[in-house]
């Protein structure tokens, strides 16, 4: 199938085949003698997985293991588990990253309540100290 198809089965754009194919997430496929790509059938699924894992978080790099791990037996379980805890791992410490982040602002934002005359926006008083409660 041509790239426009493919693109259109995987509900991907061209561009990012290109780019799939750059990173080698997806097989540099033969060209017609038209010069058209001409992708395998199952170049569709190989995208989807790719798109599931990113949707997952999972980086181009790990998703390339992935691939690798997709092909083998079942001792690659292990293997996708391993990745899988440690991007939970990473989620965990980017979620408490975010509760520290909402929990400076909801801070600044309850020091605002001040009568106008007495107060400075700690908001960009902060921001502009670079300091955080």
């Amino acid at each position: 199938m041509r790239t426009g198809e493919l693109a259109a089965r995987a509900r991907v754009n061209a561009q990012t085949l290109r780019y799939y194919e750059r990173r080698g997430l997806l097989t540099r496929p033969p060209r017609s003698p038209g010069g058209y790509r001409s992708y395998p059938d199952s170049a569709v699924e190989t995208v989807r997985f790719v798109k599931r894992a990113q949707e997952l978080g999972f980086s181009l790099d790990e998703i390339a293991e992935l691939l690798q791990l997709a092909d083998g037996g079942p001792d690659d379980c292990d293997s996708a588990r391993a990745l899988a805890e440690a991007r939970i791992t990473q989620l965990a410490e980017r979620i408490a990253d975010l509760q520290r982040m909402q929990r400076s602002l909801t801070e600044l934002i309850a020091t605002c309540q001040l009568p106008p005359a007495r107060r400075s926006c700690p908001i960009l008083t902060s921001l502009h100290q670079g300091e955080h409660p």
